[in-house]
């Protein structure tokens, strides 16, 4: 793509997630349409969307039910004032998430994001054990590899240095554990390194003196260390460690929630149930920014009573009724059309085409669940993700590419054909970057 004199003083002029703008002019890409499973950008080229937009389309891009149920509530009302009310629609969506999360949670609060949901989950954490007589827990384990967010609370608990320590002191009382992939060259099986891995969490509680630990922070599947899918069994180990000990057990779903895994959330997928699940992303398929933050219902009881009981937190656009309205949309078309389900199916189609990568040679491991797939490089080609992001985009496909590792995640409603296409340029963009780095 050709950049304007002005689309480059502009792009002077603000910044990029994560990227130079130098290193972005290299291969620049400005959208000006979505619709389904594409983008077009403002020369009319093309682009598959293989990563859901960042994991968020999960309905695709201008889903007609999520468009009219947001223009039938602009019609009604776009901002309810937080200090004084609450919208209806907000009540709905707090209650259709409560409905479809897993048993026992049922305590909403939508917020603008994932980041927001982080955030809270951590001061709900930490003010919910004030308030409940043991004010001395406040410490938060995570895991190194880890995003939680780009707030100061949430990245305090995510584990990825080079993200963090250009804002470094960080934040104090949060604490970090290695995933399992971290030590699954040192055990005979990935079953053996997931149990130790497991067993470091408490380790680490009593260590630090369990009346000094909160919570657990983790997600299901790990985004930024390369699609990590630690075992069940390391779940259900969190899960008894957490109950033993008095930490609450935070699940961030904000990427693994709303289908994705097989069912809504992966806490059901695993079959443990967390404390407190984060969500974003997918909430809203990417129609407005939208967040939750869903506890356990007998929680509310630490934040009730009057007399200035409350949880001492807030944000302007928390509960938007329109964002709410596309949340509500989003969520019943998933259950209504049977899209979990359809994730588990589809899944299995890609998994299988991404296993043909083998015939390269440069495939060390193929992981997630459900939609969300990643693919592993081995050595000497743990450089290769560069030069492949570059030849996707070139190709007309979107992914999320690291050196090491790529990910697939397209939206729920990807048809078959779309999603060999899709693999079809997954192939292409592997051969043209070896191509480029032989």
């Amino acid at each position: 793509m050709e950049i304007t004199d002005r689309e480059r003083a502009l792009l002077g002029r603000t910044f990029l997630d994560f990227q130079a703008t130098e290193d972005f002019l290299e291969c620049p890409v400005i959208l000006e349409r979505a619709q389904g499973v594409c983008y077009w950008d403002r020369d009319g080229k093309r682009y598959l969307d293989a990563i859901g937009g960042i994991f968020v389309a999960s309905l695709g891009h201008g889903h007609p039910r999520v468009m009219a149920a947001m223009r039938a509530q602009m019609e009604r009302m776009t901002f309810a004032p937080p200090l004084h009310s609450i919208s209806d629609v907000t009540l709905d969506f707090v209650e259709r998430l409560g409905q479809v999360a897993p048993a026992g949670l049922g305590y909403v609060k939508p917020f603008s994001g994932g980041s927001e949901a982080v955030e809270s989950s951590l001061k709900f954490a930490r003010q919910y054990f004030k308030q409940t007589g043991r004010p001395h827990k406040y410490k938060v384990i995570s895991r190194y590899l880890a995003y939680h967010g780009a707030t100061f609370g949430g990245m305090a608990a995510s584990g990825n240095g080079p993200r963090k320590t250009k804002f470094e002191p960080q934040m104090s009382g949060f604490l970090k554990v290695f995933t399992p992939n971290h030590y699954r060259d040192r055990f005979a099986t990935w079953d053996e390194a997931n149990r130790f891995a497991a067993q470091t969490v408490e380790d680490v509680i009593l260590h630090e003196d369990p009346e000094t630990v909160a919570a657990v922070i983790v997600e299901p599947v790990g985004n930024t260390g390369g699609i990590i899918t630690p075992t069940v069994e390391y779940f259900r180990m969190l899960r008894e460690i957490c109950t033993r000990y008095d930490v609450l057990l935070i699940f961030d779903e904000v990427i693994t929630g709303f289908g994705k895994t097989g069912a809504m959330f992966a806490a059901q997928t695993l079959g443990v149930t967390p404390d407190i699940i984060c969500a974003g992303k997918g909430i809203a398929s990417g129609a407005m920014p939208l967040g939750a933050m869903i506890a356990r219902t007998d929680m509310a009881e630490a934040f009730a009573g009057g007399g200035g009981r409350n949880f001492a937190h807030g944000h302007t656009f928390a509960g938007h009724p329109l964002a709410c309205a596309a949340g509500l949309a989003v969520v019943n078309e998933i259950v209504e059309q049977g899209l979990c389900a359809r994730a588990v199916e589809i899944g299995e189609l890609l998994r299988g085409r991404l296993r043909a990568l083998a015939r390269f040679g440069i495939v060390r491991e193929i992981r997630g669940r459900g939609l969300l797939l990643g693919v592993e490089f081995c050595a000497p080609y743990q450089e290769l993700g560069k030069a492949m992001k570059r030849a996707a985009l070139e190709n007309g496909l979107i992914l999320r590419v690291d050196p090491g590792w790529f990910a697939v995640a397209p939206p729920l409603i990807t048809t078959d054909e779309q999603l060999h296409e899709m693999c079809d340029l997954i192939e292409k963009s592997v051969q043209d970057a070896l191509t480029r780095t032989a």
